[in-house]
């Protein structure tokens, strides 16, 4: 087992006793630092960013340099996997991640590459190594992948997109073309995710950003139960601890109760969910991570340290909570206005513990 200097993210994920609630953010190396913006131009694309491993590390450790977080997390992107796939990810300004080739029939799926983490991605391998030398057992260092249900859909639509009418229509009318291209991307994130808990990734977190956009039934049969697939298949170890796994799905919040019985050790709650009835819903099953509104960065130092008191407040008395943002931080988010959400998480949460 390696030294962590601070292990209390992992503890508070397995609901142990902590002194205080740990704290990070989605997207906390991203465009609201201007150190990251000067780091993406010396790299010339965001993804050219991404497949460097000496620059990706370097923006991974920016908000661990001005805020005392409790965790990194790998700087990368979830289209990364169809990307490796053979889909030909780009990104058009303004428009967002594009892909020249989509699946949308038998043939199609038959084309893609047959893909090997280590290998394929090894970029990704190299970034995570390069980061856990360079944090050097200051915090842990989360690794991550899309859910197959929403790699899928950007597969399957091209990009993004505003009613998911192509994947949903696959998913509704040919459900086992949809169920061979999800089991594909089930086995690839298993593989994906356990080459990153090899090369280094200590937790890794499951971004289902758009289960959400489901219905009931559609979330257990297209999303969710690829997700527990992956769980299930995944090293139960990292570094001779236990491997914790978030599940996050946006717009998730009505199918805790199910997300709960995943396999997963936490589940992250978006900021339309109340995380006091999350609580009292999943009971000591699950750790919850979660869950301000990103738009509350908006508002002033001392609104956010009233929303944060709020939130710890909701939560109560003990463990297994690690606050965060209900979903990533937004690019115009002025800096300061984090320290004052790091800040108040630091000295309200001890009461709570």
């Amino acid at each position: 087992m390696s030294e962590l200097n601070n292990d209390r993210f992992l503890r508070a994920l397995l609901r142990q006793p902590v002194d205080r609630t740990p704290v990070w953010m989605m997207r906390q190396a991203g465009r609201y630092l201007p150190e990251y913006r000067s780091t993406r131009e010396q790299a010339g694309s965001f993804l050219d960013l991404c497949k460097n491993a000496e620059l990706a590390c370097e923006v991974t450790l920016q908000p661990l340099r001005r805020y005392p977080m409790d965790a990194a997390i790998l700087f990368s992107d979830i289209l990364t996997v169809p990307d490796a796939l053979g889909l030909g990810l780009y990104f058009e300004e303004g428009e967002g991640p594009r892909f020249r080739k989509t699946v949308r029939s038998e043939a199609d799926l038959a084309g893609l590459n047959s893909i090997k983490a280590d290998d394929d991605l090894a970029y990704v391998m190299h970034a995570v190594r390069t980061i856990r030398r360079e944090l050097n057992g200051a915090v842990p260092l989360i690794g991550f992948s899309g859910s197959p249900w929403t790699l899928a859909t950007y597969m399957v639509e091209g990009g993004s997109s505003k009613d998911f009418s192509r994947v949903k229509a696959m998913a509704y009318d040919r459900p086992r073309l949809m169920h061979q291209l999800l089991q594909l991307l089930a086995d690839t994130v298993t593989d994906y995710l356990s080459a990153q808990v090899r090369a280094g990734a200590q937790v890794v977190q499951i971004f289902d950003t758009w289960g959400g956009a489901l219905s009931t039934a559609g979330y257990r049969e297209f999303s969710l139960a690829y997700i527990t697939r992956i769980i299930q298949r995944l090293p139960c170890e990292a570094d001779g601890r236990p491997l914790p796994v978030i599940a996050f799905t946006k717009g998730g919040g009505q199918w805790l109760e199910d997300i709960a019985g995943c396999g997963a050790q936490a589940i992250g709650l978006d900021w339309t969910a109340d995380i006091g009835s999350a609580r009292r819903l999943v009971g000591d099953r699950v750790a919850l991570q979660g869950n301000m509104d990103p738009a509350m960065l908006l508002a002033s130092p001392a609104r956010i340290r009233e929303e944060v008191a709020s939130i710890l407040s909701a939560y109560g008395v003990g463990g297994g909570h690690i606050f965060n943002l209900g979903h990533g931080i937004t690019p115009g988010v002025n800096p300061d206005h984090v320290t004052a959400f790091v800040d108040a998480v630091q000295e309200l949460s001890p009461e709570y513990h």
